[in-house]
């Protein structure tokens, strides 16, 4: 076993030997292997989310001098996330079943689960890290603290990719063979002590098994014969499992504008507490204050502040050159982040022209995400079958309209109809209407 050391957030922003995780509580240790095939996926996932979390620098100046920080990555992140995924997105079946799978859908999304915040966890997972997993699991009925039953939920769990370790068909990158959760979290020992475990769920199509510190806990048949874990990149890499963040082309950039900002502020606080030069006399014989008579016997004596006589116009124009630059690696235009402009009467199309770059952006990651939604209500649907199969029968009363001939009545699990489901995806751009 190979174990992950933890540093500061800040000497991992800057470092290529950087750790799994932000928290040192998620930190676990990995197998040779794990690290050799998983290792450098890590390493970007603990960069980026470092830069996104604000922690920039590797070191910590003096007290009292400036240190700034200009967080573009996450105020680009956060844009690009909310034009994608703030309208959310809507499902509908085919005509066949268009009577009983919408509402069971909207009853797992909307009902047992939060569905706005779930698809913003989902864009913001893709928009830093690069990979979306999600897993959809059923929370057993319990009774809570007060007596109060509590039903049974099929969940949507969008989970952390640092502690996600799949292993993909050797000829078929698109399929899981074997999926393995590994995290740590904070417990009870019997001796009453809190501890930190290590928590590992191991699933294939044929069975699941869980582990707590290399214990086996539990080991059970997988009763949907899939591992009910959805994954896709957030932009695909040709050859590669593996998808390509929001962020990671400008964080060079934001590290270079950050300097450069930290460098001007220390030529500004340099003059605003001036050297004071003396020539011909000692500063000992000098008192300082307002209101104080000098008397230098030395006519050749000179006393003088060194003045501020940097021309701040190249320094600042870089800096414009650096944020422009930004804007271009990522489309987003730039009064897009509030830069003042006049208002206008632009029509939509005319906008989705100015917004072009960042359109076909959006247009690329719908690509890879409406597979990963239709993904996730298949197993949604194979969950319904086994654990609320009331759902995948027609009811009038959520349904709300009649049944027509040419709709079923009850889902059949072996009918491959039973699972498919089609994505509407809001365009984030106005659209023009006539009137």
């Amino acid at each position: 076993m190979s174990g992950i050391s933890f540093q500061s957030p800040s000497y991992r922003a800057s470092q290529s030997d950087l750790t799994i995780a932000i928290s040192p509580l998620g930190l676990v240790e990995l197998a040779d292997e794990e690290f050799e095939v998983h290792g450098p996926r890590l390493n970007r996932y603990a960069s980026n989310w470092a830069w996104f979390l604000g922690h920039h620098w590797a070191y910590r100046r003096e007290a009292g001098e400036s240190q700034l920080t200009f967080n573009w990555v996450r105020a680009f992140s956060d844009f690009l996330v909310n034009f994608s995924f703030g309208k959310g997105v809507n499902f509908h079946s085919p005509e066949a079943t268009s009577a009983i799978i919408p509402h069971a859908l909207k009853r797992v999304w909307e009902i047992d689960n939060n569905k706005p915040s779930i698809i913003t966890e989902i864009g913001q997972l893709g928009s830093v890290s690069g990979d979306v997993f999600v897993k959809v699991a059923f929370e057993e009925p319990y009774v809570d603290a007060t007596g109060l039953p509590i039903d049974g939920k099929i969940r949507i769990l969008p989970l952390n990719p640092a502690f996600c370790f799949p292993e993909f068909h050797p000829h078929d990158r698109t399929r899981l063979i074997r999926f393995k959760l590994k995290y740590k979290f904070w417990g009870t020992a019997g001796d009453g002590t809190r501890q930190v475990f290590t928590y590992v769920e191991l699933m294939t199509e044929d069975t699941i098994e869980e582990y707590i510190n290399d214990e086996l806990i539990d080991a059970r048949p997988n009763p949907l014969g899939e591992i009910p874990v959805a994954f896709c990149p957030n932009y695909a890499v040709a050859s590669s499992p593996w998808g390509l963040s929001d962020i990671q082309d400008i964080i060079g950039l934001n590290r270079e504008y950050n300097e450069k900002a930290t460098e001007i502020s220390d030529i500004i606080n340099y003059h605003a507490s001036p050297v004071t030069v003396i020539i011909g006399a000692k500063s000992s014989n000098l008192e300082k204050g307002a209101k104080k008579v000098w008397a230098i016997g030395n006519k050749d004596a000179s006393i003088q502040n060194l003045e501020l006589q940097t021309n701040f116009t190249g320094p600042l124009g870089y800096m414009e050159l650096l944020k422009q630059a930004m804007h271009e690696q990522t489309g987003v235009p730039a009064t897009a982040l509030g830069t003042l402009q006049p208002i206008s009467n632009t029509s939509g199309t005319a906008l989705q022209l100015q917004y072009q770059p960042l359109m076909l952006k959006h247009e690329r990651k719908k690509v890879q995400y409406v597979r990963l939604f239709e993904h996730i209500n298949a197993l949604i649907m194979k969950h319904v079958f086994l654990y609320k199969p009331n759902l995948a029968k027609y009811d009038p009363y959520v349904a709300g309209v009649m049944l027509k001939p040419d709709q079923m009545a009850e889902l059949d699990p072996r009918d491959p109809l039973s699972y498919r489901t089609y994505v509407d995806w809001p365009s984030p751009m106005p659209m023009d209407t006539l009137i």
